[in-house]
């Protein structure tokens, strides 16, 4: 008589980057995995376990991006401390553990910026964004309408605009001047890429801070070389009429097994040790 291995029940899947590293260490962890009654299943997962950096973790939220009413996510980070993994390499009998033990309603959730693409005959595009979304142009200077909900701001010139989540706060737009966001904030931010402004053009010239009940609208002006990324995805799209941005696309849940705190994660990435 064959006996068969008892499972947990728990569908897991292992999304990792191209490095020889992390191929070594994911195949450690799925050899752990399956010790612990973990079922593999790539199509309806309950947990996906992203093994590398932040990149890898926005990958696979993009590849499961229809499925986040049901998917959660854990990580590992394989290089330098990333805002997404909890674990490091040498961690994985704990993230096991946490999987096995993790209790789904106490996971915790960030808000997903939905993007909106308005094309000029009439069609809608959507996308999804963790960190942020970009809107520039290939070569020549970015002119749009910039509107908070139906209120016309200003008239933006410049490199580009940034909009991001308050996860996203300490990636790019942290890098272009933005400001940081716990994610408990409900709120979303732009930040101008290198505005213009003189005597002839004015924009406000400072991150904004917009509230999660409104909306954020580019007119732009009629182009076809508009380069707008999402995450690390990049689309380059002409007969863009505008651009929407909300915080209301869902939300991404993490398994609560190991979580560090958002400012811990802050401190760790950018300041290191107070002496």
């Amino acid at each position: 008589m064959i006996l068969m291995k008892k499972t947990t029940g728990k569908k897991v899947w292992i999304i990792k980057n191209h490095y020889d590293k992390t191929t070594v260490i994911a195949a450690e962890l799925e050899a752990l995995c399956l010790a612990a009654g973990f079922i593999f299943d790539e199509k309806q997962p309950d947990i996906v376990i992203s093994v590398g950096g932040d990149g890898t973790l926005l990958a696979a939220l993009h590849y499961y991006e229809t499925q986040l009413a049901t998917v959660r996510f854990i990580g590992v980070h394989t290089g330098h401390l990333g805002f997404y993994a909890d674990f490091q390499e040498h961690e994985l009998d704990k993230l096991v553990d946490a999987i096995k033990h993790e209790d789904p309603s106490e996971a915790f959730r960030y808000p997903l910026l939905k993007v909106q693409i308005h094309f000029t005959d009439g069609s809608v595009k959507t996308h999804l964004a963790l960190n942020e979304s970009i809107i520039k142009r290939a070569s020549k200077t970015l002119v749009a309408d910039f509107k908070i909900s139906d209120f016309l701001f200003e008239k933006f010139r410049g490199d580009g605009l940034s909009v991001s989540t308050p996860t996203g706060s300490t990636a790019y737009n942290k890098s272009i001047g933005g400001a940081v966001m716990h994610p408990r904030v409900k709120a979303f931010q732009v930040t101008e890429v290198a505005s213009l402004n003189n005597l002839v053009y004015r924009t406000l010239g400072a991150p904004m801070i917009i509230a999660a009940k409104d909306t954020v609208t580019f007119v732009l002006e009629d182009a076809n070389d508009y380069l707008l990324t999402v995450d690390q995805l990049e689309y380059f799209y002409d007969k863009i009429g505008s651009v929407t941005y909300s915080l209301d696309g869902g939300e991404i849940a993490f398994v609560n097994g190991g979580h560090t705190g958002f400012w811990h994660r802050v401190k760790n990435a950018f300041i290191g040790e107070v002496k």
